[in-house]
């Protein structure tokens, strides 16, 4: 299914360095305010939070794919995204990603394509985040933090394709979660040996040596170029946790 219009090229780093920052989301990181103002900000989270759980309650088994909203429709890691979506369908799984264009839209697309139920949970942004047209299901949040929480909660694996300061923020802070006990250890998956190699050696080399982590804190990690490999390891997992795919 092609989309109505779809999207030509991917978004420019001069039309990023024209954004409109959010003020008022801005003004929650900007130091204490008076109280009333905090408890209106802290409700306006609060509802925020429930309609994302009330948006994608039944949505699982949900694998979430992680990756730039950057690259066009001819991009081979475009073409990978999309590979990768479909794989992750037809293993009985429902992808979930941020909604948006570039690696989102390709895994939603594949998904959709495979006849597989295919969420985004969008971030509102002055350029580049519109939720894109292979969506089943999707909610929009003003918040990072909120909508990584629902990228977390419901899936079962995480699969990082080649990205920027988003990705790397989504890769790590799941991993951190992982690391600490707060979500079991389902697997991180990065997409691309070439592209993460860099960060795979200082992950595996820098930082074990170093002794800022375990060696068997990298143990979830794993690295491919294989849509099949993806789905054989989130499926293992899944088996190992007593999960099991629709």
């Amino acid at each position: 299914m092609e989309p109505a219009n779809p999207r030509p090229d991917a978004t420019t780093q001069s039309e990023w360095g024209k954004r409109t920052p959010d003020h008022e989301e801005r003004r929650l990181l900007e130091g204490a305010r008076n109280p009333g103002s905090e408890l209106l900000r802290a409700t306006r989270i609060f509802a925020e939070l429930i309609r994302g759980f009330h948006r994608l309650h039944g949505v699982g088994p949900c694998v979430t794919v992680f990756g730039s909203a950057r690259f066009a429709v001819d991009h081979p890691y475009y073409e990978l995204g999309r590979a990768v979506g479909g794989a992750l369908a037809r293993a009985g799984f429902t992808v979930m990603t941020g909604g948006g264009p570039g690696i989102m839209e390709a895994a939603n697309r594949g998904a959709r394509e495979a006849g597989g139920r295919s969420v985004g949970c969008n971030i509102t942004l002055p350029v580049e985040q519109k939720p894109n047209p292979y969506l089943d299901t999707f909610v929009e949040f003003r918040h990072f933090f909120v909508r990584k929480v629902m990228l977390v909660k419901y899936s079962y694996g995480f699969v990082a394709m080649p990205g920027g300061f988003g990705t790397l923020d989504e890769i790590f802070e799941t991993l951190t979660l992982i690391q600490t006990g707060k979500i079991q250890r389902f697997p991180m998956i990065l997409v691309g040996r070439a592209f993460w190699r860099p960060l795979v050696e200082f992950l595996m080399e820098t930082l074990v040596e170093a002794k800022t982590i375990d060696p068997g804190d990298a143990s979830w990690l794993h690295v491919t170029d294989s849509p099949d490999d993806v789905c054989a390891i989130v499926r293992r997992h899944a088996s190992e946790f007593g999960l099991h795919e629709r």
